[in-house]
């Protein structure tokens, strides 16, 4: 059973009603029209100041039932720093704290082109910054009392030309220095540190072709099918990027083989990415 807007705008309502809480969005799959019918409710719960965690953890029992829980900020990593994992006739319905104040100076940055890839759990890459802009530009507001939400969504649904120029030049830059460190590391045979320098190359391409496009790409998960969609895509990019990892090998022809692919998938899609 899919679970209604019905249903979601008084959730969020009441959340709002907790201390912290400035609004709630609806982001993920399901605000992009990219959902299965197996796809989780991501509802971001944006806040300012001290969070009350116990009224969240309150109202998650009443909403989910008595073995729901909501976290502590912090608890999750610094980036995705808490919320709930609830379940509701049956589907996934995920509550994940964003701190508005982090929020707005990480676009700050990003108008002035400085970002960064960020150690957190559940992010095997890292957690793009920028993603904090990517998800509210393409979030559906369930509540925002004060507006403030409508207003960073507003702004952030033009990708920074400073951006764009940084996560290519930056990017492509570092994809194919992680390349060159892979192919030192071929005659040791060490195929997992082979395999983490590919996945990272891989990822940066994805990260450069959406910036080039002036899109945004907020996880790993799908982001080379993503790129490969993108109308500047290097030609079979998705099925050439998941070549990379799916035949890797560990003798060290097997592994010069997969490095000789992401050499070329870097070389072509620094030619899909020209900047002036």
């Amino acid at each position: 059973m899919e679970i209604q807007e019905a249903v979601l705008r008084p959730l969020a309502e009441r959340l709002c009603r907790v201390d912290g809480v400035v609004g709630v969005t609806l982001g993920g799959s399901r605000a992009r029209g990219t959902h299965t019918a197996e796809s989780d409710y991501d509802l971001g719960v944006y806040y300012r100041g001290a969070l009350d965690s116990d009224g969240l953890n309150v109202l998650a029992q009443e909403w989910a039932g008595a073995g729901a829980s909501a976290t502590r900020t912090g608890e999750w990593g610094p980036w995705v720093d808490g919320g709930a994992w609830l379940s509701y006739a049956g589907r996934a319905v995920d509550w994940l704290y964003r701190d508005l104040d982090r929020v707005t100076a990480v676009w700050r940055d990003a108008q002035q082109g400085v970002y960064g890839f960020h150690a957190q759990t559940g992010h095997p890459f890292g957690f793009a910054d920028f993603a904090y802009a990517g998800e509210l530009a393409s979030a559906v507001i369930l509540a925002d009392p004060s507006g403030q939400l409508a207003e960073f969504r507003a702004d952030m649904r033009h990708y920074p030309d400073a951006l764009r120029d940084a996560v290519v030049r930056r990017g492509l830059w570092e994809a194919e220095f992680v390349t060159v460190l892979a192919r030192k590391a071929i005659p040791r045979t060490d195929a997992t540190y082979v395999a983490g320098c590919l996945f990272r190359a891989v990822c940066l391409c994805a990260h450069a072709l959406h910036a080039h496009a002036r899109r945004w790409l907020i996880i790993e998960k799908g982001a080379v099918a993503a790129a490969g969609a993108l109308p500047n895509a290097p030609t079979d990019f998705s099925s050439r990027a998941h070549a990379v990892l799916g035949r890797l090998g560990t003798t060290p022809d097997e592994l010069s083989a997969a490095l000789t692919l992401a050499e070329q998938l870097v070389a072509d899609t620094r030619d899909a990415c020209p900047l002036t």
